[in-house]
């Protein structure tokens, strides 16, 4: 059985500093960062001092600047903490740096305890008015989302115990991932070592035993323990269960919505409109199948390349990138252009002891920073279009509005990713089928099945666990291992329809491998409506330009200003509707029939 041969990473200080980020923009040095987490320790005292003081406009007003300020640093701090420990993860200075700036936002956060009890004592109408006057405009928008909770908030004393619960309610989220990341062993396949960072990659691999190896593998392993995983997820489930019961929500999905303001309209609408088109889903998997001439299509084959993989260098990205976005006009391509060159916004350099991953940092509104490693696959070309899209909408946003404006969530969020990836995508199909390269198209409508498969197959699948789990522990049932089991394998088996063979145990231990999107608690949904706006987003640019453009840049411009679903309907994006799914489900199955067309071309 061949084996890759894996090359020895260089260090750190070795790497060209155009691969890297431009951390110094947040300090000058480490000193400086030093110095600044001392500064902030005894600054952060001082917001003590505003207890008992906030019932009055000025007494408030005071408070508020103070506090975001000082957020604000935090904030710039934690980012260089967090990045430095990010591309080494052996240097044990960035993972005391990273200690530190935690023991530094227990201490804010422990400082600051104290306003959101007092604020919400305060008369209500009182408060409103205060809210309608010019000094407030800054403010309004945070203090509007306190109120609202106020039906939720019980009395001190309970909230006193509530508060205090969080920690111990916390342990279980920590011990499953760190079994999962590091605990576990995987076995080997093809030679190497299965490990959490090489896994997508060799259940990719050209060779089948290899795929089939690195998946067999990494789901036993799961298996091996899955009662231990499914008893911590249980106990997850019930506490969430119990604090939303506790601020007397009539479930725990309408506590977890209700920061955001999201229907659970959203989710049923969601979910209703995926399981009824998952026939789509499984005529792709059936020209799948035939495309790499299988007897039968395995879960281990849905991610090998029906094409031999081409070679994307960055500079090339950059300039997909570049033009795919150039109807959202000259300005801002000129800030994606700049962010991912000379303003070294991306750190992708390849170097020992950098984690796995991808993310997209504010970066303390100093400037965005994207955390990748590139390796020179459409794989590194898509993720850099994702997290560009996360940067620009940070970069735009931050422009628009101070820092007391609530960021937006992770439901904006993943709207303006996905919409970079679609829109750079349609870029690419146009200009490959122009100049007659099947072999490219096929490797770029293979990069959007991918990005499909995770944020529309995958996360839905997760929410309808999820939903379902819930449902569970509040109709007084239990969560075994084999109830996850089943229940996983259930709702992939529909997904998957004839298309695919399963392995019911291996793929239904699923849900213990994604435990940090479960752990959230309804995180894994958002991902999905995030793919669904994009894309009704992308067929309005279709049908008219002009106005398409102005409505996503005030979208982006929005940043937290508004709910998400608010800021989506004035985008033309009604997410209590069918309409972005089934706008989705349009694009997924216009690749579909193109492939089924350029395969029965190929025989």
């Amino acid at each position: 059985m061949p084996t890759e041969t894996i090359k020895a990473l260089p260090p750190r200080s070795d790497v060209p500093r155009e691969q890297t980020w431009d951390i110094e923009a947040l300090y000058a040095t480490p000193d400086a960062w030093t110095a600044e987490g001392e500064t902030l320790a005894t600054e952060f005292a001082r917001l003590s001092a505003h207890a008992g003081q906030l019932g009055t406009p000025e007494g408030l007003l005071a408070y508020l600047r103070a506090s975001d300020d000082l957020e604000l640093r935090l904030n710039r701090f934690m980012s260089y903490a967090g990045m430095t420990a990010s591309v080494d993860g052996r240097d044990a200075v960035a993972a005391a740096r990273r200690d530190r700036a935690s023991t530094l936002a227990a201490q804010f956060g422990s400082t600051t305890a104290f306003s959101r009890p007092e604020l919400l004592a305060l008369d209500d109408t009182q408060l409103r008015g205060w809210l309608t006057t010019p000094a407030f405009t800054d403010h309004r928008v945070r203090l509007e989302r306190l109120l609202r909770g106020r039906p939720h908030v019980r009395s001190a004393e309970v909230e006193e115990l509530l508060g205090a619960v969080q920690g111990p309610f916390a342990s279980e989220r920590g011990i499953h991932p760190a079994l999962a990341n590091m605990d576990l062993r995987f076995g080997a396949a093809g030679g190497e070592p299965v490990t959490q960072g090489n896994v997508d990659r060799l259940t990719a691999h050209p060779d089948r035993d290899v795929r089939r190896e690195a998946w067999e593998h990494y789901a036993d392993a799961h298996l091996a323990v899955r009662h231990s995983q499914a008893a911590m997820y249980a106990t997850n489930v019930r506490q969430s269960v119990f604090l939303a019961r506790a601020r007397h929500y009539p479930d725990a999905v309408t506590a977890s919505l209700a920061p955001d303001n999201i229907p659970t309209a959203v989710v049923t609408t969601l979910l209703d409109t995926y399981r009824a088109n998952t026939s789509v889903w499984h005529r792709y998997w059936r020209v799948r199948r035939e495309w790499l001439n299988l007897p039968e299509l395995r879960e281990y084959d849905v991610k090998a390349a029906l094409v031999e993989p081409r070679r994307v260098s960055y500079e090339q990205a950059v300039d997909w990138i570049a033009d795919g976005m150039a109807p959202l006009g000259d300005a801002y391509v000129q800030d994606l252009r700049a962010g991912l060159t000379t303003e070294r916004w991306v750190d992708y350099a390849e170097n020992d002891g950098k984690r796995q991953g991808a993310y997209s940092n504010g970066g303390g509104r100093v400037k965005p920073f994207i955390f990748m490693t590139w390796n020179g696959t459409m794989n590194s070309y898509s993720t850099l279009a994702h997290e560009i899209g996360h940067s620009m909408h940070s970069l735009l946003s931050q422009r628009e509005h101070p820092y007391s404006v609530p960021r937006y969530t992770l439901f904006h969020a993943e709207v303006a990713s996905n919409f970079n990836q679609a829109m750079v995508r349609q870029h690419l199909l146009a200009q490959a089928r122009a100049a007659g390269d099947t072999e490219f198209e096929v490797q770029i409508i293979e990069e959007a099945l991918s990005n499909f498969h995770r944020y529309f197959f995958i996360m839905p699948t997760l929410a309808a666990f999820e939903m379902e789990a819930y449902r569970r522990i509040e109709a007084g049932g239990t969560l075994s291992a084999p109830d996850l089991i089943t229940l996983t394998a259930d709702l992939l088996e529909q997904g998957y329809g004839d298309g695919v063979s399963m392995d019911r145990e291996r793929s239904g231990i699923l849900w213990a491998q994604f435990s940090t999107h479960l752990y959230a608690n309804f995180y894994a949904y958002q991902y999905a409506t995030g793919i669904s706006a994009a894309h009704q987003l992308l067929e309005s640019f279709q049908a008219d330009p002009a106005a398409a453009r102005e409505n996503y840049l005030r979208f982006l411009r929005s940043g937290g200003s508004q709910d998400p679903i608010d800021a989506l309907r004035e985008a033309g994006v009604d997410m209590l509707s069918a309409n972005p799914v089934e706008a989705t489900f349009r694009t997924l199955e216009g690749h579909v029939a193109r492939l089924e067309e350029l395969l029965a071309q190929r025989r």
